[in-house]
């Protein structure tokens, strides 16, 4: 198939090296800006704009955000003029490479000790979500990694949290600590009055079982808030 993307808006009038994929060759990616590498999945522009204005455009509404970028719907992103389905589609898949290759980082952590820690494990997996969802990573007593578990998922405000569920679990595998975890979708990170209610809640339905709540972990796009580490837990 014939490459298009130097036919729209002068791209092929370009410096070679100034073309996004041309520069890619020669400069290596790193030497590209977002709006290129962005430009580069788009592949053509329209009559009156090049594929790499098109990506200004998209970063422009996310405010070069790319953890905002990551949270558009593919009908969010077919609102800008020159992006059709199947340009939507190519810049979502590569954004879900890009946090499933996160979620990969993650899986070999093997050892909790830090809400840092907790947070780069939870990260890849809610940051960009545009509904809440709530997790639980149940730790041996080395505090090694048992495994994750999703309790709940819900709307924009909030999730349900089911305390029996949380501990069903931990009891099923023999866990000795639980961190949890969720997002707050529009990036406050402020706990709620229900976030610290279901806190205290499990922390003290835990001591009965000899199950420690060790933290509660709040991500809102790459921040997060940690109750431990505000001596709230």
């Amino acid at each position: 198939m014939e490459d298009n993307l130097d036919k729209f808006n002068g791209i092929k009038t370009w410096a070679e090296d100034d073309r996004p994929r041309e520069k890619f060759l020669l400069k290596g990616k790193h030497s590209l800006s977002n709006a290129e590498l962005l430009a580069i999945l788009i592949g053509t522009g329209t009559k009156n704009e090049s594929a790499v204005d098109l990506g200004r455009k998209i970063l422009q509404i996310t405010v070069e955000n790319l953890n905002e970028l990551a949270k558009l719907s593919i009908n969010d992103l077919k609102k800008i003029k020159g992006i059709g389905e199947a340009k939507a589609i190519t810049i979502a898949a590569a954004l879900e490479l890009g946090r499933r290759r996160k979620e990969e980082n993650a899986k070999e952590v093997e050892i909790i000790r830090t809400s840092r820690e907790a947070f780069n494990y939870f990260e890849p997996m809610v940051a960009d979500l545009p509904h809440e969802e709530f997790w639980i990573l149940l730790l041996a007593r080395n505090r090694k990694v048992i495994c994750k578990k999703q309790i709940s998922a819900g709307g924009v405000a909030g999730t349900v949290v089911d305390m029996k569920i949380i501990f069903k679990h931990a009891i099923e595998h023999l866990a000795s600590y639980i961190v949890l975890c969720h997002n707050h979708p529009s990036g406050n990170l402020t706990p709620s009055s229900a976030d610290i209610q279901i806190t205290k809640s499990l922390k003290t339905s835990g001591k009965l079982l000899e199950i420690e709540i060790v933290d509660h972990i709040i991500i809102g796009g790459d921040k997060y808030y940690s109750f431990a580490d505000n001596d709230d837990i």
